[in-house]
């Protein structure tokens, strides 16, 4: 396996520049509070369920940072880098869980298990994301051979980016025809629910606020 070095250099056990774990994880916790209020994404949170939240954003970040890449090979672990909120990060996949979550609760309600009508699916976007999730089976079993598990962790990415580009292009809530809408918000379900599972398996817990 690579070695994890810092911003401030490779850690050397002689020369005391060796990090604690717990050190560091307090550092990102510290790091996720202030951006996260920076941010002002917690906001409506109480002050129990943000300390919550930050912790989980920070280990997420901290995990996903470093599972990302190709265990063969070395890395730089930048606290700062890792729990930006936009680009391949922890964070930004957690956030996508959290907005889709979000959209469901201002849906009020989702019938899921309907038959899915040609005319219910109105773009290549939509198509996109459905060939997406069928693929999840395929890429836990290619990267449980390999040993690999950024292959699930770019996956995650991949999927999260790609259903923020729906999300800003296509109305899912406001959608007039409900078979359209419906359709949406089954859709951005299962997303949520292929998100959640992609990130378990890399011990990552994703909030439904955020």
């Amino acid at each position: 396996y690579g070695m994890v070095e810092l911003p401030s250099g490779k850690m050397k056990s002689r020369e005391g520049t060796v990090v604690d774990a717990d050190d560091l994880i307090d550092e990102m916790i510290t790091v996720a509070r202030n951006m996260s209020v920076e941010l002002g994404k917690l906001e409506s949170l109480s002050k129990e369920e943000a300390e919550n939240t930050f912790r989980m954003i920070a280990l997420g970040a901290l995990k996903y940072f470093i599972l990302k890449v190709d265990p063969r090979k070395n890395m730089l672990f930048n606290p700062a880098e890792s729990i930006d909120f936009n680009g391949n990060t922890g964070p930004f996949i957690q956030y996508t869980h959290a907005r889709i979550r979000s959209v469901i609760r201002k849906a009020g309600r989702v019938q899921l298990g309907n038959q899915i009508k040609p005319e219910h699916i109105t773009s290549a976007k939509e198509l996109d994301l459905i060939q997406m999730i069928n693929l999840f089976p395929e890429t836990v079993g290619i990267s449980a051979e390999l040993h690999n598990p950024a292959i699930i962790a770019n996956y995650a990415y991949e999927l999260a980016k790609e259903y923020n580009q729906f999300y800003h292009e296509f109305q899912i809530i406001k959608e007039v025809n409900e078979g359209v809408r419906q359709f949406r918000l089954e859709l951005s379900l299962q997303i949520a629910d292929v998100i959640k599972r992609s990130m378990w398996l890399l011990g990552i817990e994703v909030p439904d606020k955020m």
